[in-house]
């Protein structure tokens, strides 16, 4: 039977070129619609030159689009495009099955002990 990695999130990265630091973007603009730049930097923790370079790639591909925000018109917006949701989606499934697959092989002990764990953390 078919064994998921962490792997096959890379092999799809990889498909277009792009490593983790772009599947980190295209899920915080996924999941923030309309995010800025200084927004992303702000919750990345990273540089506006680390930013700069895996926002353009994303840009290049058609992955990201940016809109000129309302008031600020310096302030740059960004969105996932059409194939942006595509890719996200993809990553997601991936990540949905290595979870399922995780929980479908573990004991209810074993998923049970996770879950109080989880709760600890968010308490």
């Amino acid at each position: 039977s078919y064994v998921m990695t962490s792997f096959d999130a890379d092999l799809v990265l990889k498909r277009n070129n792009f490593g983790r630091a772009h599947q980190r973007l295209i899920i915080l603009i996924d999941n923030n619609p309309g995010i800025t730049v200084s927004e992303i930097l702000e919750k990345l923790k990273i540089t506006k030159q680390s930013l700069s370079r895996t926002l353009q790639d994303l840009v290049k591909k058609n992955i990201v689009d940016q809109k000129k925000g309302e008031e600020d018109g310096r302030e740059k917006l960004l969105f996932l495009g059409s194939k942006g949701n595509e890719l996200s989606k993809e990553l997601f499934e991936i990540q949905k099955k290595r979870i399922l697959h995780a929980f479908k092989n573990s004991s209810p002990e074993d998923v049970l002990s996770f879950k109080n764990v989880l709760i600890k953390i968010i308490k």
